[in-house]
């Protein structure tokens, strides 16, 4: 990073600390709120996982200017995808979904195989390039801030999740009202609200990605162990968190 970039920043993540703390003393409606007021394009993006449910809940409960995308990558559970047309006809949304070009899956499979991600990790990023990072791409276009589920309980990856933060790959700010929220009052917040969750919660899938990708979980597991379960990396993202992949996929 060069010293003009170094100053151009300091703004952006002075105003994302600001955020932060801000955030902290507000319930989820409050942070949700607050952040949808800033100005500009709001996104959300929801994988239909149960803690996306609880702020897909909220935003259309409350009717706020925050739009809401998911990345349907052509390998989702049955079960997700019947519950995305579930979620919008209980909130009375559109969820806006981005899908990978044909040209890049035909090109992924040319490469390592359709289910290439198996045999390496470098396949697997790839995948994930293909299938989610580069939609997320789309859906992000135009966005001032990125409002995400992440919780600081989900993985050891994830514990020092801030409530804001400034994201200098795509130049927006990140908002993650549930950082410090845990599995248990999500799941009380679902009971008591009536939230439509997926039905592999209760067959012990916590952590829902692509069919080929994801697992029951274990007794005693972390929530994200079912992710990618035949690596041996403990810290293992699918790249939409992750510094480094963002600047790969803005590169090409």
């Amino acid at each position: 990073m060069t010293a003009i970039n170094t100053i151009a920043e300091e703004g952006p993540i002075a105003e994302a600390e600001a955020l932060n703390d801000r955030l902290a003393g507000l319930d989820l409606a409050g942070r949700l709120s607050l952040v949808s007021g800033l100005g500009g394009r709001v996104v959300f993006t929801t994988s239909l996982g149960i803690e996306d449910q609880v702020i897909t809940a909220e935003i259309g409960t409350h009717r706020l200017p925050i739009d809401i995308a998911t990345l349907q990558t052509g390998r989702l559970f049955a079960e997700t995808l019947s519950l995305i047309d579930e979620t919008e006809s209980q909130y009375d949304i559109h969820i806006h979904r981005f899908e990978p070009e044909k040209a890049d899956i035909d090109a992924y499979a040319a490469q390592y195989g359709l289910n290439g991600f198996y045999e390496s990790v470098e396949a697997r990023h790839a995948c994930c390039g293909v299938r989610k990072l580069k939609p997320l791409a789309r859906a992000l276009e135009g966005a001032a801030i990125w409002v995400t589920g992440l919780r600081r309980g989900q993985s050891a990856n994830r514990a020092e999740t801030p409530f804001a933060e400034y994201d200098a790959e795509r130049h927006l700010l990140k908002v993650n009202p549930l950082a410090d929220w845990d599995l248990e009052a999500i799941k009380a917040f679902v009971s008591a609200n009536g939230v439509p969750v997926n039905p592999l919660h209760a067959r012990g899938y916590p952590s829902i990605g692509c069919e080929p990708c994801t697992r029951a979980i274990k007794p005693g597991e972390p929530e994200r162990a079912g992710r990618w379960w035949w690596e041996q990396d403990e810290t293992r993202e699918c790249g939409l968190h992750v510094a480094e992949e963002a600047a790969a996929i803005a590169a090409q």
